[in-house]
């Protein structure tokens, strides 16, 4: 190691190879930190750490894998082979695995760390993992060596420190077994696996309990895994790049010019807006007016669609503007459908991130937010709205002006404006209503909300053609529209509100 400039000596952080984990560490894994992985059996540990050991093990500085009285070693590489990040070719080169259960049985501790530790000396490794270090309690009991098992940890520890290994230990433990053990002390980082289940979902989730020398992401965040083996979902979305966006630089416009008028000119950038309303009232249809409207500007966009798939989304979309198939093959839209019933929140927020940041997205829209919570594993439901915050503020922070759909029931005795007060996430919030008038049902829409903007407080009638929203003139000549009991000014005697104006 060298100092830096203060006199600090830095500590290099390893790339694990695990999506996602990086960050939640706080920059990677500490070289020659010594590393527990803990959890309950099937929470992923052994695929986490064979993950690990494939990404930093080289030929001139190979992986070791100790197996000890876990599974059998054909039967635990029978089935890690399966995994995407597991090469062949690198077996025996740049990793190598061996198995201790023999000397594990006989209950000798001893001679357990001196068959690692001659092994190290042996191969200078990159990275040490001892799988599964917890089993050696049990076999240990009544053995020949009294010497403990923190003791024996604490000894490897010393050691692989000293021939700067990196050292990753498995074991299983619950979420409360590890307190007072003195063998998380002896630990410069200890990661939690866990999983739960929730009706017919279940959850994985990752803990990073201990770092020592680095600040990790607080918090539980959800982990998946796939063909490719582990992925974590950190639940603290950082910006996508680049400076502070500064809020309202421009107008942008929604496509529907007399819309934009209401808005004062447009929606300003880098806001949040939600359009609102019943089944029906064209919310999908005024969303993918602002994305076909920017689209033509020369502007990128992000569509993430739960309630229909993107086939049949773009197919209705025809009419509206530019050819949205043919933007997508240049790189400048990206659908996402997002339908699956057991997504955790942070999964579903993070891809929505990475999308924007690929085609470097100006605009997002995400319709519809009740769409999304349905698809939602039961469990992350009630972290919805704080996980939308978060990737709110941190898209509109990088400049992505956010367009957000929710549906909410049509009620004539109060103004419901979304579910799970989504609402006061938003900067600009854009009604839509049915209302009787003259025995027949029409649609009106209102500018219910613009932060630190002025905007129109007009009621306008407006219809859903085949060319997307058009907005017709103010209702001036009604009262009581929002009530479901409009009647017109002249048969109440009363003056339109722009003739009261004039005289």
């Amino acid at each position: 190691m060298t100092d830096t400039n203060d006199g600090r000596v830095p500590i290099i952080r390893l790339a694990t190879g695990v999506p996602g984990l990086d960050e939640v560490l706080g920059g990677g894994l500490p070289e020659y930190g010594f590393t527990l992985i803990t959890g309950d059996p099937g929470s992923g540990k052994t695929t986490l750490a064979t993950q690990t050991l494939f990404t930093i093990g080289t030929s001139e500085r190979p992986g070791l894998y100790f197996t000890v009285l876990g599974e059998p070693l054909l039967k635990m590489l029978r089935y890690q082979q399966q995994y995407s990040f597991f090469k062949p070719e690198k077996v025996n080169t740049a990793v190598r695995f061996l198995n201790l259960s023999e000397a594990a049985v006989e209950g000798n501790l001893s001679a357990v760390l001196e068959m690692i530790v001659a092994e190290v000396e042996r191969t200078d490794p990159g990275i040490v993992v001892v799988d599964s270090f917890r089993t050696l309690v049990g076999a240990t009991a009544g053995g020949r060596d009294d010497g403990g098992l923190p003791g024996i940890v604490q000894q490897l520890a010393l050691r692989l420190t000293a021939w700067q290994a990196t050292t990753l230990l498995v074991g299983e433990y619950g979420s409360d077994e590890g307190l007072g053990n003195p063998v998380f002390t002896v630990a410069d980082g200890i990661l939690r696996l866990s999983q739960g289940t929730d009706r017919n979902s279940i959850v994985r989730k990752l803990q990073a309990v201990k770092m020592r020398g680095q600040a990790p992401l607080p918090g539980l965040h959800t982990m998946r895994i796939t063909a490719d083996g582990v992925h974590v979902f950190p639940r603290i979305l950082r910006r996508v790049t680049g400076p502070e966006a500064v809020r309202g630089e421009r107008r942008l416009t929604m496509g529907v010019p007399a819309l934009d008028e209401m808005l004062g000119g447009g929606i300003p950038s880098s806001d949040s807006v939600l359009v609102v309303g019943p089944a029906g009232s064209g919310k999908s249809a005024l969303a993918t007016q602002f994305v076909s409207a920017g689209l033509a500007n020369g502007e990128a966009a992000v569509m993430a669609v739960f309630e229909e798939r993107p086939k049949e989304y773009l197919e209705r979309a025809k009419a509206l503007g530019p050819d949205l198939t043919s933007m997508i093959k240049a790189g400048r839209l990206e659908v996402l459908y997002l339908r699956p019933l057991d997504l955790s929140v942070d999964e579903a927020l993070l891809e929505i991130q990475t999308a924007v940041a690929r085609v470097k997205a100006d605009r997002l829209v995400i319709d519809s937010l009740a769409g999304f919570e349905l698809a939602l594993a039961p469990t992350f439901r009630e972290d919805f709205r704080e996980s939308l915050y978060r990737m709110v503020g941190a898209l509109t922070g990088s400049g992505v002006t956010v367009l957000m759909t929710a549906e909410v029931a049509n009620s004539f005795t109060d103004l419901n404006f979304s579910p799970n007060l989504v609402s006061v996430l938003s900067d600009n919030i854009i009604l839509q209503r049915y209302v009787e008038l003259e025995g027949s049902l029409q649609k009106v829409m209102a500018v219910a909300k613009m932060r630190g903007s002025d905007h129109s407080k007009e009621l306008r009638r407006y219809e859903v053609g085949e060319h997307g929203v058009v907005l017709g003139d103010a209702l001036t000549e009604y009262t009581g529209i929002i009530t479901g009991v409009a009647r017109r000014r002249e048969d109440l005697g009363e003056q339109r509100p722009d003739q009261a104006r004039s005289s």
